[in-house]
């Protein structure tokens, strides 16, 4: 059972990686305030980061960086959910040092299928081709007000 510390600020987003992580035997936390993300983290002494990007106070790509510059925190392995697909943000969010990127609406085995895989890897901060995985291709998708499609 692996602990996973969820960045989200969407309830519903939250609630159904909750129920996906722990559906898979995962014991998920999750913080609505990015302010708050690197004390929990800290806490809990997570396995793996799950975080939105578009945050409010502190955007997920700042969050990523902390956890990476972080001496208790930087070899967890992060993956980067997002809404918002733009030119560049698969770049920014590499550089920041993401090992996965998520685009919503997820696919639920596709999000599912990618936690397992971080979890299996040894952890390697300096790890710098994330996997990218645009989950609106295939599976059940859910949009990003996360009710079902």
């Amino acid at each position: 059972m692996a602990k996973i510390l969820i960045v989200e600020d969407n309830a519903l987003n939250i609630k159904l990686f909750c129920d996906l992580l722990s559906a898979h035997g995962h014991q998920p936390e999750a913080v609505t305030d990015s302010r708050q993300a690197l004390d929990a983290a800290h806490d809990l002494g997570p396995d793996l980061v799950i975080t939105d990007i578009q945050l409010p106070h502190v955007t997920g790509l700042d969050l990523i960086r902390m956890i990476r510059a972080d001496e208790q925190l930087h070899e967890v392995p992060i993956m980067a959910v997002t809404a918002y697909s733009a030119t560049g943000d698969e770049e920014r969010i590499r550089a920041a040092g993401a090992q996965a990127y998520v685009a919503k609406p997820i696919s639920v085995v596709r999000f599912a299928d990618t936690v397992e895989e971080l979890l299996r890897k040894p952890r390697a901060a300096s790890e710098t081709e994330p996997h990218v995985i645009d989950a609106r291709d295939d599976g059940p998708a859910v949009p990003d007000d996360g009710e079902p499609a």
